[in-house]
């Protein structure tokens, strides 16, 4: 299972492994909610001038937010074409990762607060017709699709920060901008499937 071992490898060390996932959580969580913002910002400076910035806060977003070794010199300076690349990149990423980060605002509002945002009656609500059967019921209906998106979000920051590291001269793989292509492809294709079902 070489998706166990790489999370497993990304879990810090020191404390309760539920302390560890939360962390990870946490932070792949932050930095896929940072990419569109940090995407446009660079779409923004950089033909203006500021590649060398760009690529810094794309450095300091994945050495800070998701405890990345920094790369002690880079080899190579992005220049003005490969920092709009990398934005645009990264903001299909961030497209992406929207959805996972809406099922997990979902989760809060439908699932931990749903008393308080669907004032009832529950009488066709799963889990009714009382309030606490419909609460706990969304509530654990929602607990593995919520796991299913913060894997997601684990994949697509791993996915990013792979392509953030080429910025500083590493060689990236012939996967990883058709990988990038085809997960902006699929979030397109399931939130349009999701706007057809409300």
């Amino acid at each position: 299972m070489p998706a166990v071992a790489a999370i497993a490898a990304a879990l810090p060390s020191g404390r309760s492994l539920p302390y560890r996932m939360g962390r990870l959580a946490g932070r792949n969580l932050a930095y896929c909610a940072m990419l569109v913002p940090v995407a446009l910002l660079a779409l923004v400076t950089v033909p203006l001038g500021g590649a060398g910035p760009a690529a810094a806060r794309w450095r300091a977003l994945r050495t800070g937010l998701l405890g990345a070794a920094p790369t002690a010199t880079p080899t190579w300076r992005p220049g003005r074409v490969a920092m709009l690349v990398h934005a645009v990149l990264s903001l299909l990423l961030g497209a992406a990762a929207l959805l996972p980060l809406g099922i997990q605002l979902l989760l809060v509002l439908r699932g931990v607060l749903y008393g308080f945002v669907e004032p009832g009656p529950y009488d066709h609500s799963w889990g009714g017709p009382t309030l606490a059967g419909a609460w706990v019921t969304h509530f654990l209906i929602g607990l593995p699709i919520a796991a299913v998106a913060l894997a997601a979000m684990i994949g697509l920051a791993a996915v990013h920060q792979r392509l953030t590291r080429s910025l500083d001269g590493e060689r990236r793989g012939p996967w990883l901008i058709p990988t990038v292509l085809l997960i902006a492809l699929a979030g397109a294709l399931l939130f349009v499937a999701w706007t057809h079902q409300i």
